[in-house]
Order: C-alpha cells, then structure tokens, then sequence
C-alpha cells in the first residue's frame, strides 16, 4: 500500500514538473518572439530616421512634452553663440573710435532739393544727384561719379589729427549688381597718397587700404578680411588719421589698423565699377569730417577714474560738464556705439558722488521744427540716462530734460555752430 502510494505521488510530482516545465517553456517562446518583433520595430524606426522619413517616427513615438521648444532654444542658442553680443557697449568695446571734436565739413542733405546736385560739393567726374533711399536724403552717385567737399580751401584741408565718418549703402548681390567706393586721399601736388575701397565679394563686404608707407613703397591691408555685408542696407564707415596711423571702422568694428602710411591734405569720392558693371544704386550720406580724435596710439584705460577727472573739473569749476561726443543716429534717439567711452566717464564720477543729482539734458541744432526737435531731444536725454543706469548709476538722482533747439551756444546758420548746439548736458542740481 505505502509503494503504491509513493508511487502515486511521484507521478504527480513528474505531471507537475512537466506542466511546469512547459509553461516556462511557452514563457521563452513568448519572449522570444516578443524580442523579435521589438528588434523588428526598432530597426524599422531606425531605417526610417536614416531615410529622413519622421513622419514614421512622429506616428509611432510621440514626442515628450517640452521636446519642441528644447530642439528651438538649443539652436537658438547656438544661433546667438554664433553671432555674439550685439548690445551697444559690447560692440563699442571692439572699436577705439572717438570722432573729432570740431568740424571741419558736414552734410546730412536735409536741407537739399531732391533731384539736383548737393550744393556742398563739387564735381569731378560724372554725374550726381539728391535722393531718398529707405528714408534717408542721399547724394547719389552715377557709376564712375567723383565728387570733392566744398571748403574754403580746397586745395588743403585734412590735418595731422582728423576722423571721417559717413554712411553708404550696400547692394544684396544676390539679387543685384555690385557696388564699389573708392575714397582717394591725395598730397599737396595732386598724387595719392592712400586709397581706400569698400566693395562686394559673395555677399560680404570687402574693405581694402593701399597706401605709400612712411618708407615711399606702396602697400595694402585688408585685402583677405571678408565682413558681413547687410545686404540692401545702409552701413557706417568711419576712419581716423593720427599723424601716421590710419584706422578704419565698419558699423562700430575696427576692421583695419595700418601704423605708418604718408599723409594727405585733401581727399575725393569715387564711384567705382569694380568689375566692369554697377547696378546703379549707390548712395552715401551723413558726412562729418572733423579735426581730433584720439592721440597716436593712445591707451583706453581700464580705470574710468582718471578719464572722469575731466568731468570733475568741469563740474566743480561750473556746475555741469558739457560734451558734443554723445552721438546719435540722425533724426533718432538711438545712441552710437563710440557714444560709450564719454558716458562711461560720466558715469565713473556720479558713481563716486552717490548723492549728487543731475539734470541730463538733450539739446538739437535748428534744423527741422520744434514739433520734431522737442520730443526728439527728450527722447534722447533719456536715452542717455538709460545707459547711465545700464552703467550703475542711481536712476532716482537723474532726470532727462529735452531741450530741443530753443537754448543755442553757437550759430545755427554754419555747419561748425549746428555742431556745437547738438550736445548733452550734464547740469548739477
């Protein structure tokens, strides 16, 4: 009996076993074909991102929640790593250019008939006329056009310490021909003496100097320095000559730093064909040539503390510090990069006088009316204050005052007294 009864256990145990045995089995077969069919799909998702085919994956692995706008900033990142910072101080920090004090030629064209030929200059070659490109008066040229500024010496009027500046516009030549500018700077018997070309090359904008060193052997820079082009638009160019040294800005950037070159005592503008065609759009404006700058090879220093000594001086001797160096775009309030070096310095003093409260006030020159020159003035004095604040400075101890033209220092009748009465002043109250 107890055999029989051993024996019946052991069958059931081995029924056991086998049930349990092929249950496992049927587990590693579902498995197996559970893996398969994953390594099916996954190599199919992996075909079809290989392919550019998304719109599997989109259909069969949603995006996470936030995904989109992850990708967008990363590359809007890498977009704004790219291009750099493009706030006014962090532009200005890559040039050095302070403008002359005093003028010596200037000419916005505002006061100009459209149609006739600038009334401040004189022609050479070709032709040219007064004209309106993307609301801005202009003077434009015909290709192969040069022209020369009025002064009341023509034959010598560049000093040892000058700056120019102007704007000029540049084509798209993607979708247009070419444009090419040729500044030439000639000696007191006629012969150039440095020449500067700013001009197109696969949608950047060349800038070349060939100039006769101190030595007498010609040489040139920049030749290989491509800089974005913006393309059917205006840009600024600006150049400074101290005694020897030549140094060229594009749009607030030095682009070239020649230390020796010869000097000159007059200069023309060339309209150029630079490759034998030109799509007749070329235009050049604002113009400002004056005596100054900064000295041969002078330091910026990076202790505002000593720069600022003459905005002290002039506050305690009179109660306000006056400056024409705090520019603006024409007919704007929109403060130039080389604007920063004086507001800097203005600056370093109020943030050593804490307690002290000033009037920041924006005057205008007479042109155009008080219903233009009165809020433009105010917008400017508070374009001001905002960079003094952006610098540190106790916003509660200012107050912008728009002055508009009604307070002249100078002769609005002459381009030097239109200078002097375009300023900022900085009044202690």
């Amino acid at each position: 009996m107890k055999t029989r009864i051993i024996l019946l256990l052991s069958a059931l145990l081995m029924v056991a076993a086998v049930d349990v045995s092929a249950q496992s089995w049927v587990k590693k077969i579902k498995d197996k074909a559970a893996n398969t069919v994953k390594d099916k799909v996954e190599k199919k998702f992996d075909d079809a991102v290989s392919k550019g085919t998304d719109a599997v994956l989109d259909a069969k692995l949603p995006k996470k929640d936030g995904e989109d706008n992850d990708a967008k900033g990363k590359a809007d990142a890498d977009e704004e790593a790219e291009e750099g910072p493009q706030d006014t101080e962090a532009v200005y920090e890559q040039s050095d250019f302070v403008p002359g004090s005093v003028v010596l030629f200037e000419d916005n064209l505002q006061n100009e008939q459209m149609g006739e030929f600038p009334s401040k200059w004189d022609l050479v070659d070709g032709s040219t006329d007064v004209a309106n490109m993307k609301g801005k008066k202009c003077i434009h040229f015909e290709p192969g056009t040069r022209i020369e500024p009025l002064m009341t010496n023509q034959n010598s009027y560049l000093l040892d310490y000058f700056t120019l500046e102007f704007d000029f516009w540049m084509n798209d030549p993607k979708t247009d021909l070419n444009n090419c500018y040729e500044l030439e700077f000639q000696d007191a018997d006629g012969h150039d003496v440095y020449e500067i070309r700013l001009g197109e090359s696969y949608d950047k904008l060349t800038v070349t100097c060939h100039y006769m060193s101190v030595s007498g052997d010609w040489r040139s820079s920049g030749d290989n320095k491509p800089w974005p082009l913006k393309g059917n638009d205006w840009s600024h160019f600006a150049m400074s000559f101290n005694k020897r040294a030549i140094k060229i800005y594009i749009d607030g950037k030095r682009v070239i730093n020649i230390p020796n070159s010869q000097s000159a005592v007059r200069m023309k503008i060339h309209q150029a064909e630079w490759g034998g065609f030109n799509g007749n759009k070329n235009y050049m404006t604002n113009f400002r040539l004056a005596k100054g700058g900064n000295e041969l090879y002078a330091q910026q220093t990076t202790d505002m503390s000593a720069a600022a000594a003459a905005v002290e001086k002039a506050i305690a001797e009179t109660g306000k510090f006056v400056t024409n160096n705090i520019l603006f775009e024409t007919g704007k309030a929109t403060l130039k990069p080389e604007s920063m070096d004086e507001i800097k310095k203005v600056a370093e003093y109020m943030k050593k006088n804490p307690s002290v409260r000033f009037e920041v006030q924006g005057h205008t020159d007479s042109q155009g009316s008080d219903a233009i020159n009165d809020p433009l003035s105010q917008q400017r004095a508070e374009a001001v204050v905002k960079a003094l604040e952006g610098l540190g400075v106790d916003g509660f101890n200012l107050r912008a005052v728009g002055k508009g033209s009604h307070e002249p220092v100078a002769d609005n009748s002459t381009d030097e007294g239109r200078a002097k009465n375009r300023r900022v002043e900085f009044i202690k109250k």
